[in-house]
């Protein structure tokens, strides 16, 4: 295991495991941290250099302050900046970035900037808008919005119990309890910030400049992202993509279904998964 000691890589936590000739990023997203990929990372070290590492936001970073900016990090540029400082201190290019919920959008702007970096983007769960809006279902509307951001402002780790337990999968209890652990890791004071940057967002104009190969995978019943997120993104971007559906329940199909998920990345990437 390599664990990188300058720069962004030591405060992001970021550690490379594996020996294979290419490289996978695993990119967790909101109220997560690495140890989300936990299920899939050995098998995926077993072919590829896989680097995991831990956004500012999350809770098992210990300088928050300095890694979490409320300005810089309004919009997923910011991180798209962090992403692309961090795969150059590690002298990592052409990778396959498996980007989850957030981390798939913040991928898609980090390829347009700096397309060298980037071989594949695998879309986990992504959605490059959560807002209702005319011709364009993102899940949620004003109201429930504004209801999920009054809840973290005035309860978080309230709302961090009910949104695991819905978000992951409520019949996995074992992977709800292990998310809801992550996701209270968080300082409220980061979170709601964070909320508004991700629930309040529209990225989707993105899309059209994203040339980089993509493979979009969806579970066929996520609450957060409806399915025809998917197939929207699919037809907006400009590189070659497809859509992977995945039959299963809930947004972290990398913990309550991570067989089928590597199965899957199995296909997209080309190994056999035993």
């Amino acid at each position: 295991m390599v664990m990188p000691d300058k720069g962004l890589s030591a405060p992001m936590n970021a550690k490379l495991t594996g020996s294979g000739a290419e490289t996978v990023v695993l990119a967790h997203g909101f109220g997560g941290d690495q140890t989300v990929w936990d299920k899939i990372l050995p098998v995926l070290s077993q072919h590829f250099r896989v680097l995991v590492f831990d956004w500012g936001f999350s809770g098992a970073v210990k300088e928050q302050e300095g890694l979490f900016d409320p300005v810089k990090h309004s919009s997923y540029e910011g991180f798209a900046f962090d992403l692309i400082s961090l795969l150059d201190e590690l002298d990592l290019k052409s990778t396959a970035f498996v980007g989850h919920s957030m981390s798939g959008m913040i991928g898609c702007i980090a390829s347009v900037k700096r397309p060298d970096l980037f071989k594949h983007l695998i879309l986990l769960g992504a959605s490059p808008r959560y807002l209702n809006t005319d011709g364009y279902e993102g899940g949620f509307g004003i109201e429930q919005i504004d209801q999920i951001l009054s809840s973290i402002e005035s309860d978080f780790h309230g709302w961090a119990s009910n949104f695991a337990s819905l978000g992951v999968d409520p019949h996995d209890t074992l992977s709800v309890e292990t998310f809801t652990e992550c996701l209270r890791r968080m300082r409220p004071e980061v979170a709601l910030p964070l909320a508004k940057t991700v629930f309040l967002c529209d990225h989707r104009e993105v899309l059209a400049s994203v040339t980089t190969p993509c493979t979009i995978v969806q579970t066929t019943n996520d609450i957060v992202v409806p399915n025809s997120v998917a197939h929207y993104m699919r037809d907006k971007i400009q590189g070659k993509t497809t859509v992977e559906m995945m039959e299963a329940d809930g947004h972290f199909p990398q913990l309550t279904a991570h067989q089928q998920l590597l199965d899957v990345l199995g296909r997209i990437l080309g190994f056999e998964c035993v």
